[in-house]
């Protein structure tokens, strides 16, 4: 059978009017390995998930065990707006201003100037973007 959902077990850290706060353990594939502990190439991070739109939060409680889920299409939209267009835009615009001055120095400092209105446009419509991307309670 085929998920289309990613999940993550976690714990209510609080809860808002509009939101919802999860504490959630995010390991790598090797963190549940035997011998990670001596290995040290595991990891693995605590990490707090906002969950909005939540129908019905009085039967949570601060310390309660949940699952957080979010589909596999809202994952590659996110890793496309986090990375993917950052990269191609970092890319573009060194090999065109490359092209253009022919100083590798300049073109390497414009690629990474060309990310700070990238990541300003992504904050600017920060809410919108969470209407797509958002995660849910199981």
């Amino acid at each position: 059978m085929v998920y289309n959902k990613i999940s993550h077990s976690g714990i209510v850290e609080s809860i808002g009017e509009d939101c919802v706060r999860v504490r959630i353990l995010q390991t790598s594939a090797c963190a549940a390995c035997k011998v990670s502990g001596v290995c040290h190439a595991a990891e693995s991070k605590e990490k707090i998930v906002d969950v909005f739109n939540v129908p019905d939060t009085s039967g949570l409680h601060v310390g309660d065990q949940v699952v957080v889920c979010a589909s596999q299409d809202v994952a590659r939209r996110a890793l496309l707006l986090g990375f993917g267009l950052p990269l191609l835009l970092l890319v573009v615009v060194l090999l065109a201003t490359l092209h253009v001055t022919s100083h590798e120095g300049k073109a390497a400092l414009a690629a990474l100037l060309a990310l700070v209105p990238y990541y300003g446009l992504l904050y600017l419509f920060r809410n919108s973007i969470r209407q797509k991307l958002s995660f849910y309670l199981e």
